[in-house]
């Protein structure tokens, strides 16, 4: 439970061109898993009030404000107009916040309000485009929104979103009430994992690896023989009206041709490759290997990462994909997610016990291997 110093939740903190989000979370939460989830999304994050429960040189690192006083709460900044206050009690100050129960801590994340076009109606596996009917949050608010919702995803908790005006009694200037619609993101959703590391595993390494995992692991590195372009091809125009001229154009799809047999005449070089699973009803896990230069946050400035690493991306791909982004998808769906995540968890652990590096899950967090 949360500790009874905690004050509850004020019932405006916001202005009228900001939008208020509440996110609450489970009594095992830390505070500093917090800073560390905002840590790996948000560069500019950092304390201008450190709460109580935040130790000096905690182990997350986000540059520390000043320290809270009393019953005053911590503020932490992700970006210069969005600022997440808390921790507070999942109760409002004289109002009913209206979340699930089973918290223990509530955060006011507070944004500006940037609002576009109303949702695509289709693919609305996280629930954002049902929190906000009336129109999709855009840039910075769009991607604290995402956030929030891989948040509560990691740590079992629950969002509120677009709250602002709802409690205020200032008699002040405020925004029109928003949806405040309540989402509690499954956490089954999201099982895709990658493991980041500084080691290339060969084919067949890889492959031994994986099919002490699972027997019907396969390599999948058939391609198909090119025989190039169409004949005629240099003869004809791109389009119609096409002005460049009919002699350059041959000079051009020659020297393609030299470029290109150049290239399957030389020796190959393996920059990729993948292994497959085929799961029957469940559908196909597949792992992609290659190289990758754009890493999570928290593994950016590794000494073994600082050129970009190795990428094993270990993706699930159900038979039913349109089924697979509803909200609440059919119970059959749900079954085979579930043997498939189990799958998934035990083949980027393999991975990374034989090729060492992080593992980070769907949203780009940091996965420890003892937990999978």
């Amino acid at each position: 439970m949360a500790s009874p110093q905690l004050p509850p939740l004020p019932r405006t903190v916001a202005q009228a061109h900001q939008a208020r989000h509440i996110l609450t979370v489970p009594g095992d939460v830390e505070l500093d898993e917090i800073e560390v989830l905002a840590l790996s999304r948000f560069s500019a994050t950092r304390w201008d009030v450190v709460p109580a429960g935040i130790l000096p040189g905690n182990v997350a690192g986000a540059p520390q404000g000043r320290r809270a006083q009393g019953k005053e709460v911590g503020v932490l900044r992700i970006s210069r107009h969005a600022v997440i206050n808390g921790p507070y009690l999942p109760t409002g100050d004289g109002f009913d916040l209206g979340v699930p129960p089973g918290a223990a801590m509530a955060f006011d994340v507070v944004c500006h309000r940037e609002r576009g076009e109303v949702p695509f109606p289709a693919g609305d596996r996280d629930g954002i485009g049902r929190a906000f009917a009336a129109g999709m949050p855009e840039r910075e608010e769009r991607r604290l929104v995402e956030w929030l919702v891989a948040v509560a995803r990691r740590l079992g908790g629950s969002l509120r979103l677009d709250v602002g005006g709802m409690w205020d009694g200032s008699g002040g200037p405020t925004a029109k009430p928003g949806a405040g619609v309540v989402l509690t993101p499954d956490a089954g959703a999201a099982i895709d994992m990658t493991v980041y590391s500084d080691v290339w595993l060969d084919p067949q390494a890889a492959h031994t690896i994986l099919q002490k995992i699972h027997p019907r692991a396969r390599l999948h590195m058939e391609g198909q023989e090119w025989g190039g372009p169409p004949k005629g091809i240099a003869e004809k125009p791109l389009y119609p009206g096409d002005p460049l001229d009919p002699e350059l154009r041959r000079k051009l799809h020659a020297a393609a041709d030299d470029y290109d047999i150049k290239a399957l005449t030389g020796p190959r070089v393996l920059d990729g490759y993948g292994l497959v699973v085929e799961l029957g009803v469940d559908g196909i896990v597949s792992v992609e290997i290659s190289g990758e230069e754009k890493l999570p946050r928290l593994l950016r400035g590794l000494p073994w990462a600082e050129q970009g690493a190795v990428r094993y991306w270990v993706h699930w791909e159900p038979q039913d994909l349109v089924e697979s982004q509803r909200e609440f998808p059919a119970m059959e769906l749900r079954i085979a997610r579930k043997r498939a995540a189990e799958l998934v968890a035990r083949l980027a652990g393999a991975i990374q016990a034989a090729a060492g590096g992080e593992i980070a899950d769907e949203d780009g967090f940091l996965v420890d291997p003892t937990d999978l």
